[in-house]
């Protein structure tokens, strides 16, 4: 009997060194994993620009468009979806094989769409800083990939080459004139190519709408917009979500007796019930349909958002804003 109560409390100690020495295994494994994800590029303190990721790739749909002008040539646009509601844009130039992304919503949808299409990232194009439009930049800016985004805007991730209001991206032998589209941020741009006729307006435009205004003011964000109401009738105007038909309801409501707006409501429906894009659109569609480019030649929206006929561009564009930001419709 005595030699087995010994037996026990030899058997107990061992649990107990061993249970010891495991909780500092643990402790000693925790460490080192903090460690390596302090040092890891999925780290949130880790701020070079260079990462190597293979992406896991899943079917999605994408759409090609065609850009052509005399000087560039084609250049083909690589239209696919992003995260919920954002599109994804590739520019390539087949001749030189430059290839441009215009915003980064998500790094493994454009990875994955370069890499079926066998393209090669060269330039990153942003329109301004949120997160849905420059939360690819760091895993995409390898060596030999340029970042261009708007100097009034320091937080685009990578930024290589800051662009003011009027000045010129020179890519793949076509020319693209920066716009100061400001008001969605207040240092948001477009990518407008003039030759090729074509717009990358970020969120600043959209196909019947513009984005929410949360840093501009009413002033700033209405100067924007005529300056795109400007763009020729037929300029392509490529923007960053599909919202196209929570836009046309809301359009609806403030415009009903547009005919324009009602067929083009009508169309919008019929592509979405197909799972198609709304997206492109042109420019002398948005003129005659979109309220927030109306509201200064429509009596119709000025009197159903309560605009009267003392009020400036701004302020009816501001009440647009806020009839579409209270809209449940």
């Amino acid at each position: 009997m005595l030699r087995r109560l010994l037996t026990m409390v030899v058997l107990i100690r061992h649990a107990a060194s061993f249970t010891s020495s495991l909780r500092a295994t643990k402790r000693i494994s925790a460490f080192s994993s903090h460690l390596v994800a302090a040092s890891s590029p999925e780290s949130k303190y880790f701020t070079n620009c260079r990462t190597i990721n293979s992406p896991v790739c899943r079917t999605h749909s994408s759409w090609s468009h065609t850009m052509m002008s005399a000087s560039a040539g084609s250049l083909e646009v690589a239209q696919f979806p992003c995260l919920d509601d954002n599109y994804g844009y590739l520019i390539h130039d087949p001749k030189t094989g430059q290839t441009a992304a215009v915003d980064t919503p998500d790094a493994t949808a454009y990875k994955c769409e370069l890499e079926r299409r066998g393209w090669t990232l060269t330039h990153i194009l942003n329109t301004h800083h949120h997160g849905d439009h420059v939360g690819g930049n760091r895993e995409l800016k390898t060596e030999g990939v340029q970042v261009f985004g708007p100097a009034a805007d320091g937080n685009i991730p990578c930024m290589d080459v800051p662009l003011k209001d009027s000045d010129t991206l020179s890519f793949a032998g076509a020319n693209a004139v920066t716009m100061d589209v400001g008001g969605h941020t207040t240092g948001h741009i477009a990518f407008y190519f003039p030759e090729e006729k074509t717009a990358f307006v970020g969120d600043s435009l959209f196909a019947l709408g513009c984005g929410r205004m949360f840093e501009g003011t009413p002033e700033q964000y209405w100067a924007s917009l005529q300056r795109l109401r400007n763009l020729p009738d037929d300029t392509t105007i490529y923007c960053a979500h599909e919202y196209t038909e929570g836009n046309a309801r809301f359009a609806m409501s403030v415009e009903p007796g547009n005919p324009d707006l009602v067929r083009r409501a009508e169309e919008i429906k019929d592509k979405r019930s197909r799972g198609e894009p709304t997206v492109p659109s042109l420019m002398g569609e948005e003129k005659r349909t979109n309220p927030f480019l109306r509201g200064d030649v429509s009596p119709e929206i000025r009197q159903n958002v309560g605009a009267t006929e003392d009020d400036d561009g701004a302020t009816i564009f501001h009440k647009i804003r806020l009839g579409k930001d209270n809209f449940r419709g």
